[in-house]
């Protein structure tokens, strides 16, 4: 994966870590329409650094991502996958869901 693709993806991360409290607010609205708050907060806090990898990649390589860059964004993902879920379940308990 190209080095600056890499670093926005941990920046991007690093951001939806820190912004836990709004995902928090998304899901306590949707909390009649769901049975596992934490899985819905996490699904988000993903589907948002999912969406920034392929944003991304459009804009810094002028390209959509070929197979192998998904291959590492998921590695990439799948690494920082527990940090999110800390910071998510820090912020729904302090929050009590």
């Amino acid at each position: 994966m190209d080095n600056r693709l890499e670093d926005i993806i941990n920046s991007k991360i690093d951001d939806v870590i820190n912004k836990v409290d709004e995902i928090v607010t998304i899901t306590i609205s949707l909390k009649k329409l769901i049975n596992d708050e934490k899985q819905i907060a996490l699904g988000i806090a993903l589907g948002m650094v999912y969406n920034a990898f392929h944003y991304q990649t459009r804009r810094v390589l002028k390209r959509n991502a070929v197979e192998k860059e998904f291959d590492e964004f998921v590695e990439i993902l799948s690494r920082r996958t527990e940090e999110i879920k800390t910071a998510l379940n820090k912020s729904i308990h302090e929050t009590k869901i």
